[in-house]
């Protein structure tokens, strides 16, 4: 193994070594695989580049070329195709799974499912690292250079991981990667510089390598020696040091600070986040889990929905929560927002005593609404708007959640009806200013169909009535987990269109539709209330997942929705004023209280976006997002676009090959002697037998017979062919020079050289040609000509302009 091989392969090692760091972020392993296999094909490419030779920038452009084809054959049909044909799968559908990749790595919690999106991400970080680790570390011949790369990963990996486990285990593993490729890397330069400094006994060490292979038993001498052992030494120091010193305890080999040692927080902000991230370790499974149990003293189960967020802000892709401000946990937590004393004294305060799974570890609390008094232990902070618990800070990278939590929440059950609702008087200017915003790209439509649905009505509430009959009773919708309409502006236009959808369909086009009206609304997520048990408990699956409205009335608050017709869920008492509401008469049938049929993947990634995956309502884990390529598959034009596009990369590679057959057919194809003398001299110039023009025909053709090792009928064709140039350079004019077998004699010396040599040369020569240097001299000497004609022309038309200005 040549020492370049070596530094090549031992760069993939490092840049592999430095990849496991990366490991403790989602919760499979198995990409790493592919990362190495993947990253054996970068270098093999590179190597074979070199070895050819390319130059640098060619060697690089074909890494860099290979590396995006593996990365698109690999993840073709993973996104939402919008298009036919390479061009629209690199633009769109490859730029849309690398978006959702960011997306999943911001809203996931850590260790995040692998979904494709971040499996991207993965696999193109660690191709471009490796990529410039080997371009440093092979290419320009500078390995510790590489470390800055190899640093740079193992940073990003280290600072995102802190606290996951095995952090040490990850320092020493790329430490040690990053080691071998500095060694080998110098045993590659001192095999270059000839004897060993320092007198080794020539018995115990090679004067070429610097390394022992003798008959004294191949110990490294002692620069090699002792380079190894300062390594190891400076790598065990790095790894221990900061396990003893309790001042790093915080840097990236540091572990987690206890709930003591946490730093405590007076202030601080909720961002926009996913509102279920921590549902993820749940929904993951295939079975319907049970993620809660409560009891609760409420007379009306069927009103015990579990709240965990509002999302309160739609920006035309998504609806999410805004940034709201966090205070400490009131003893009794105030009045709710627009609830009047009329309808707070015909309340009833209930309450309910939940228990988590210890499975269940989401950094939001579910509780019944309006809750206004909650006992739970731990670190918990408050968010007055949306009335939401979420779990603090506990030291770095970790936050309070509800896993295996016991806690108890005292709520009002509100029992407002359609004359209050109705008599509700104009809300208050902020609240409809901030919850009536829509964004700009909303379809006409859903402000058209609004009005339409409630043309006639002359308040809010009997709006809100009859977008809610609308949707769940007359407007003809049907509940399926399995189409793809999507969350976004234009996805609600299409949702209005096909009338099919799941909840949070129903939820947000309502939403959208009522602030369209002018009437204040945001989206709840949540659970349904659940199965009641025989003991009189209440289990609450991951199918009660739920999402609805909530719309505001001056006097009553934050009012609940019910636009999806769903079986098991039945409107609000106080949202019949005109008739009684019938149930749809074909609703789907995907009860929440039952796991006995499994939910349907979706067939779009914008069908399942992030606020959903973990919503349950997609019907299949966040993990396995994006596994369809649309709803009709990977399109057939985009198929055959890929199997043009690697035909012309096939084209391409074989270029060289048709370029030299047609030139030998060309050749050959009259009886042309000096023609097909210069067919053999090529034919030898590809299996590394160079021309010599100083030489006689004769001489040169025993020195091909020589160094091509030809002997029998081979050679004696090689010997006749020289003969007949002979006479054509020494004949008299008019003579007939040529023979019959003149091309065979050709092709049959060919077939013998390419015989006489190994696979590898006999690949090179047909694959890449070493005689293609007459085509690029010729077409250099072409681009010579063609520039002197044109100077020419110049300098003619610059003589033959008139001068000006002498005298």
């Amino acid at each position: 193994m040549s020492g370049r091989t070596r530094v090549t392969l031992f760069g993939m090692l490092a840049t592999l070594l430095t990849s496991w760091s990366l490991a403790p972020l989602v919760e499979s392993s198995g990409w790493l695989l592919q990362a190495a296999a993947l990253l054996g094909v970068q270098a093999a490419v590179g190597a074979g580049g070199r070895r050819v030779p390319l130059a640098r920038s060619l060697t690089v452009a074909a890494q860099l070329l290979v590396s995006l084809l593996l990365l698109a054959f690999l993840f073709a049909g993973k996104g939402e195709s919008t298009g036919s044909g390479p061009l629209s799968f690199l633009v769109t559908d490859f730029g849309a799974l690398f978006q959702q990749g960011v997306r999943d790595v911001g809203e996931f919690a850590i260790p995040a499912p692998l979904t494709d999106g971040i499996r991207l991400l993965l696999l193109a970080g660690v191709l471009a690292i490796g990529l410039l680790v080997d371009v440093l570390a092979v290419t320009l011949r500078t390995a510790a250079a590489a470390g800055l790369p190899l640093l740079a990963l193992y940073s990003v990996a280290a600072g995102l991981s802190t606290g996951q486990g095995g952090s040490w285990f990850a320092f020493l593993l790329a430490g040690a990667g990053y080691l071998m490729l500095l060694l080998s890397e110098g045993r590659d330069r001192l095999a270059q510089w000839g004897r060993v400094f320092g007198g080794a006994p020539s018995s115990r060490v090679s004067a070429a390598s610097g390394y022992g292979g003798g008959a004294g038993g191949g110990r490294a001498v002692a620069p090699v020696r002792f380079g190894r052992r300062i390594g190891v030494v400076a790598l065990g120091v790095a790894v221990a040091v900061p396990a003893v010193l309790p001042s790093l305890g915080g840097g990236l080999l540091g572990g987690q600070a206890d709930e003591t040692g946490a730093p405590g927080r007076g202030g601080g902000t909720i961002s926009a986040v996913n509102p279920l991230v921590s549902l993820q370790s749940s929904l993951n499974a295939q079975d319907n889990r049970v993620v809660l149990k409560y009891r609760t003293d409420s007379p009306q189960l069927g009103e015990q929905y579990l709240r965990i967020l509002a999302l309160d802000e739609f920006n035309g892709v998504k609806w999410e929560a805004s940034g709201r401000p966090l205070t400490d946990v009131p003893e009794r937590l105030p009045n709710p927002t627009g609830l009047g004393d009329r309808v707070r004294e015909g309340a009833t305060e209930v309450r309910t005593s939940v228990s988590a799974a210890e499975t269940y570890a989401q950094r939001y609390l579910p509780m019944p609404y309006p809750a206004t008094q909650i006992d739970i232990a731990g670190k918990w902070r408050y968010e007055p708007a949306g009335r939401t618990l979420v779990g603090d800070q506990l030291g770095k990278d970790r936050f309070q959640n509800v896993q295996g939590a016991q806690y108890t929440v005292r709520s009002l059950l509100l029992r407002p009806t359609a004359a209050q609702l109705q008599a509700a008087p104009a809300p208050n200017p902020l609240v409809r200013e901030e919850y009536t915003k829509l964004p700009d790209n909303l379809p006409p439509v859903v402000a058209e169909t609004a009005r339409k649905v409630t043309q006639g009505a002359q308040d809010d509430y009997t709006r809100a009535v009859r977008l809610q009959d609308f949707f769940a009773v007359n407007g003809g919708f049907r509940y399926d987990t399995k189409v793809s309409s999507g969350t976004g502006s234009q996805a609600i236009a299409r949702f209005l269109a096909d009338k099919e959808g799941f909840c949070v369909h129903f939820a947000f086009s309502m939403a959208a539709m009522s602030r369209s009206l002018g009437i204040p609304a945001r989206v709840a997520v949540g659970f349904t209330p659940g199965e009641k048990q025989a003991d009189g408990s209440v289990n609450v699956s991951m199918r009660d997942a739920h999402a609805w409205p909530e719309l505001y009335f001056e006097g009553v608050g934050w009012t609940r929705f019910e636009p999806t017709p769903r079986s098991g869920i039945s409107l609000p008492d106080y949202s019949r004023p005109e008739a009684p509401a019938p149930q749809p008469s074909a609703p789907s049938a995907l009860p929440s209280q039952s796991a006995s049929a499994p939910a349907p993947m979706p067939s779009q990634a914008e069908a399942c976006p992030p606020e959903l995956k973990k919503l349950g309502e997609c019907g299949v884990p966040a993990a396995q997002q994006n596994t369809g390529g649309g709803a009709g598959g990977f399109p057939l034009g985009a198929v055959l676009g890929w199997t043009g596009a690697a035909l012309v990369a096939l084209a391409l590679l074989l270029l060289p090959l048709l370029w030299r057959r047609r030139v030998r057919e060309r050749r050959l194809a009259g009886r042309d002697v000096l023609a097909a003398w210069r067919e053999l001299g090529d034919s030898a110039w590809d299996v590394g037998i160079p021309p010599d023009e100083a030489l006689s025909p004769r001489r040169a053709a025993g020195r091909v017979v020589v160094l091509g090792k030809l002997d029998g009928e081979p050679a004696q064709a090689v010997h006749r062919v020289a003969g007949a140039v002979e006479r054509a350079l020494y004949a008299p004019p008019g003579a007939d020079v040529s023979y019959p077998e003149l091309a065979a004699d050709v092709r049959a010396a060919g077939a013998a050289l390419l015989a006489a040599v190994g696979r590898r040369a006999r690949l090179r020569a047909l694959l890449f040609p070493r005689s293609g240097a007459r085509a690029t001299a010729a077409f250099s000497l072409r681009a010579a000509a063609v520039s002197s004609r044109l100077s020419s022309l110049t300098a003619r038309v610059r003589v033959r302009l008139p001068l000006r200005g002498r005298g």
